[in-house]
């Protein structure tokens, strides 16, 4: 319907002034960046501070070849951002890129090519990788390709959840992974609608937060690799090489070639939502996928090569990720980006929290040196949107800034706890000279995170990058050949022990013995001070088979395996009865370290540690034996965690209770299962209350309450 002068009047902003290629425009407005639909048309605006011209570049859906090149006139610009409505567009229908002019010199950082169409930076929907795995037209010139997406999601009323830090547990997977094995029998495997089919498994095992694998636009086929054995093609299976950080991966969706992923991955988190789930999301602000000098142009290497990344003088690039490039993510204009990036999934996509990869880069200045008050950290520390999300840090990165402990938090950040993962693991092999470090991580690291609590603290095993758990009890080394890398790749340092043969075997008393590994693995995770970790699949025993760096294994060495479920259903008992245990005391999950000092109502300190004589810990190197035990405030529960990593049983005198209490008995690990576990408020009475024998390698958990206590705390 054509409008009259008089309703143009009345609405100044769908009203063309120019007409450019045959289209009606406008000047734009600098912000928001990106496309955005706007009345009668959409706006367009992309930032360049040393372009000399700027060219939108529109297609029709799918078609090779643009309907429309469309320069902005030199009155569009605003200060350095290009800003155009183009009027009369059907936006559900286009897609769009930009050919940025300007200098090519590299030694002064600009690398401008007019003959490159390129992504912006703001799209919230990319086209080209719709489909998983499928391969590309490399002869097209754009290969990810910008669209225009609408917000008219209903989120009905869907809110945050907002569960304190300390409570949660953290379920780390990968989308595709999750579901993509035939045996895990949902609709569309391997997407966002497939995970949203295991919700009630998510919740029947007790997890309260999923954190997934990077869902940002990346290209699974820009691996070269094959592999050596089989000659089939290798991928970039994990992700961690991002194409557009503000569009969800088309190829993680059922629609995605209906350009429908936006959506469906807003359901995922609206259903998970509403079973008490939170989202966190594994985000890559440390590098792109644009690599080195070597590598391809998509997007900011085109617009503004010398603002988005950390650039040596002679223009080469830093390369603090381990990967080609590092981006200059505290230079103003970037900061910014990231934190609309995010601001982006908190709002149009009600995400809860993210985990920071190599999160050490985003504490380095312009020239790559350690800042010691990195504005980004402290600008999304303090921004009103990310105010109550939660925001974890990688505190490592590939140019060897080790910050565990030393993050800075601005009281908001948590980090993944390296050193709580390296020495549970050495304790568990029987390493000499742990057992008071060991003392310290399970108590929340107070060395590293004495004035942030014990919540600052994400305690972990295993992650997707290393050894599965049930790999981590099987092997000594690595076995990644099927990289195709030579067996160079992934970490060499993984305190491992493969409890008596390198890999899968039939003799019943390893695999008995990797079995209660893995519990005592578990039994130590959850009565851990921090945030427990739990990697998708550990539950269930996954393996990979030895490859601790499965990141372009699109394959069954990194799918969870369902049948496992059934198959392994002894440990998947275990740890679901371990992850309500810990919601059942508060003591447990306190956020703050524990002091020694008495609870007057038991008249028992908040900590204490035992050996095999109660109040006598055994401190000394040749020690594989400690326990400990803890008093809460608000209930009158006494938990006894006693853990042997000694290849000998122990008797363990146990600590006397007071006000007619006596131990109750709900884990041991040595024992066959069902006997192993106990439904938390069930635990058996021990017959000798003064005493219990410990076996060789067992985690033993003891409850200390009169009969009648059933008041247990459930968050």
């Amino acid at each position: 319907m054509t409008e009259t002068r008089s309703e143009q009047v009345l609405r100044v902003d769908a009203y063309p002034t120019h007409e450019v290629g045959g289209y009606r425009v406008r000047a734009g407005k600098p912000f928001p960046f990106g496309a955005n639909v706007v009345p009668g048309g959409v706006s367009f605006s992309v930032f360049s501070d040393q372009a000399t011209s700027m060219t939108l570049v529109i297609f029709k859906r799918g078609e090779p070849e643009p309907m429309a090149e469309l320069e902005f006139p030199e009155e569009f610009r605003t200060g350095s951002v290009f800003a155009m409505t183009v009027f009369g567009l059907d936006h559900e229908n286009i897609e769009y890129g930009y050919r940025a002019d300007g200098p090519y010199d590299p030694v002064t950082g600009h690398r401008f090519d007019a003959r490159q169409i390129l992504s912006d930076p703001y799209a919230r929907l990319i086209a080209g990788r719709d489909v998983w795995g499928v391969e590309p037209d490399r002869s097209r010139g754009y290969q990810y390709r910008s669209r225009v997406c609408l917000q008219d999601f209903d989120w009905g009323d869907d809110t945050p959840l907002g569960i304190p830090a300390e409570d949660l547990v953290v379920y780390e997977t990968h989308v595709r992974g999750f579901t993509r094995h035939p045996s895990s029998q949902v609709t569309a495997p391997g997407t966002f609608a497939g995970l949203r089919e295991k919700i009630p498994y998510l919740k029947e095992l007790g997890i309260n937060c999923i954190e997934l694998l990077p869902v940002f636009e990346f290209d699974e086929s820009d691996n070269p690799r094959t592999n050596p054995e089989t000659g089939e093609q290798l991928f970039d299976y994990w992700g961690y090489n991002t194409v557009s950080f503000f569009a969800p991966k088309a190829g993680y969706a059922a629609t995605g070639r209906y350009g429908m992923q936006g959506d469906e991955f807003r359901t995922l988190i609206k259903d998970l939502h509403a079973a008490g789930i939170e989202v966190i999301l594994d985000v890559v602000f440390n590098h792109t996928a644009e690599g080195n000098e070597q590598g391809p142009t998509i997007s900011f290497k085109g617009l503004d090569n010398a603002t988005y990344y950390m650039l040596t003088p002679e223009g080469y690039y830093f390369n603090f990720s381990g990967t080609g490039n590092t981006v200059n993510c505290n230079h103003p204009v970037v900061r910014n980006y990231v934190l609309d990036c995010l601001r982006h999934w908190v709002a149009d996509y009600h995400i809860d929290g993210f985990r920071f990869d190599l999160a050490a880069i985003l504490g380095r200045a312009l020239d790559g040196t350690p800042l010691p008050n990195p504005p980004l950290l402290e600008l999304l520390a303090y921004d009103p949107v990310l105010r109550h999300t939660k925001l974890i840090a990688e505190a490592w990165d590939a140019g060897g800034l080790y910050e565990v402990g030393n993050f800075p938090a601005y009281g908001r950040w948590a980090e993944w706890n390296g050193k709580y993962r390296d020495t549970v693991r050495s304790f568990l092999k029987g390493d000499p000279g742990v057992t008071g470090e060991l003392a310290t991580r399970i108590a929340g690291s107070p060395d590293l995170y004495a004035t942030r609590g014990t919540a600052a603290s994400v305690n972990f095993l295993t992650a997707h990058d290393g050894f599965t758990l049930a790999d981590l009890v099987s092997y000594n080394d690595k076995h990644n050949d099927a990289n195709g890398e030579h067996n160079n790749d992934g970490a060499n340092d993984n305190n491992s022990w493969n409890c008596g043969a390198e890999g899968p075997t039939d003799d019943p008393e390893i695999n008995a013995l990797r079995t209660r590994q893995m519990k005592n693995a578990l039994a130590i995770l959850f009565t851990s001070q921090g945030i427990p970790m739990l990697l998708a699949g550990d539950e269930v025993a996954r393996t990979q088979q030895g490859n601790n760096n499965t990141y372009c294994q699109d394959n069954e060495l990194s799918w969870f395996d369902w049948d496992q479920v059934d198959d392994n259903a002894e440990l998947l008992r275990f740890t679901r009865e371990m992850i309500e245990f810990r919601k059942h005391h508060r003591e447990l999950r306190s956020t703050a370290h524990p002091t020694g000092q008495v609870r007057e109502h038991l008249g028992l300190p908040d900590i204490s540690w035992h050996g095999e004589r109660a109040w006598q810990p055994d401190w000394s190197a040749e020690s594989r034996l400690l326990a400990v035990a803890r008093c809460g405030t608000g209930d009158d529960d006494v938990v006894y965690v006693a853990m042997n990593a000694h290849w000998e049983s122990h008797d363990l005198e146990l600590p006397a209770l007071p006000g007619g209490r006596s131990w109750h008995l709900f884990a041991d690990t040595g024992a066959e299962a069902p006997y192993d576990i106990r439904t938390p408020g069930a635990e058996q009475e021990l017959d000798n209350a003064g005493k219990y024998l410990i076996g060789p390698r067992s985690v033993v958990i003891l409850v200390g309450r009169t009969n009648a206590s059933e008041d247990l705390d459930t968050p």
